[in-house]
């Protein structure tokens, strides 16, 4: 078994240059994880990843994301196999951490069971948790759209409202991230309106194991549901969503239609336990590494 490294031994920190997402993507595979190139280049593009390397190629990573001028996300910590237990990913999550606490935002990380063990000492608090959904071929049928409730595909126009409605049961502004994930999934970037008053979105991306949705968010389970009848229509699977665990009702629909738990999560904050996003609203989280 490798040992922690001396602080003598240790490679130095840098930053992941887009000419090696290559490298994070590997990482991503030997993971077993979903992200593709479309997503790291969102952490480029808005956040910071830092990378370490060894004989030429990225072998750590982790992320950070600001939303807002409140929080920041914390993830994408990937480790190759021959470069774990030597203390790696510590070292780069003590440097996300550090860097989010001296822009004055709160670090935030979505924890399998395993990371919350870890988390916990270093000072972040449980808030909510979740649980990962797989279908690898969800039904659906036409039956779930109640009357009242209009779903809509989103155009250009739209999107400025849809940001803006995101950011109000988020509990931060993350337009940009919310704009990028525009197309990425064919006929996922929907919204509902009752009395042509927006009640929900629901938007979608693509994924290396699975088609991802998220975020959903919605004033009530029906306007949830109704949202995802017509997403599972164009979608043949497999498909992926992170669904709040208070969100009993819709779970049950979902497991109806073929879905089951993968694996849970819990939302954790570093010191405090009160997450910023409107508990009620907030149905499927975009996914761990965004929020």
């Amino acid at each position: 078994m490798a040992s922690v490294m001396a602080p003598s031994d240790w490679p130095a920190i840098g930053r992941l240059a887009a000419s090696e997402l290559p490298d994070a993507e590997a990482l991503v595979a030997e993971a077993g994880w979903n992200q593709v190139a479309a997503d790291w280049r969102m952490f480029l593009a808005f956040g910071t990843v830092y990378a370490v390397r060894a004989k030429g190629r990225v072998v750590a990573t982790a992320a950070t994301l600001p939303y807002g001028g409140r929080c920041a996300w914390i993830s994408m910590v990937l480790v190759a196999a021959d470069h774990r237990r030597k203390g790696l990913a510590t070292r780069l999550l003590r440097r996300c951490i550090d860097d989010v606490l001296a822009a004055g935002l709160v670090p935030v990380l979505d924890a399998t069971p395993a990371g919350r063990a870890v988390y916990r000492p270093l000072g972040f608090q449980d808030a909510w948790s979740f649980q990962r959904l797989a279908a690898p071929a969800p039904r659906a049928d036409g039956s779930d759209i109640p009357a009242g409730i209009a779903i809509h595909h989103a155009t250009d126009k739209n999107w400025p409202d849809l940001q803006a409605y995101d950011a109000a049961a988020f509990g931060a502004d993350r337009g940009a991230i919310i704009a990028r994930m525009c197309g990425r999934l064919r006929g996922v970037d929907l919204f509902a309106t009752r009395h042509d008053r927006c009640v929900g979105m629901l938007l979608g991306r693509d994924g290396r194991v699975a088609s991802h949705l998220g975020p959903l968010i919605a004033e009530d389970d029906e306007t949830a549901k109704a949202l995802l009848t017509h997403a599972l229509r164009s979608l043949p699977g497999p498909v992926f969503i992170d669904l709040a665990d208070a969100k009993i009702a819709v779970r049950q629909w979902l497991e109806g239609r073929g879905f089951a738990p993968q694996r849970p999560f819990t939302r954790m904050l570093y010191g405090r336990s009160t997450s910023f996003d409107d508990g009620q609203r907030t149905y499927a989280v975009i996914g761990p590494e965004f929020g």
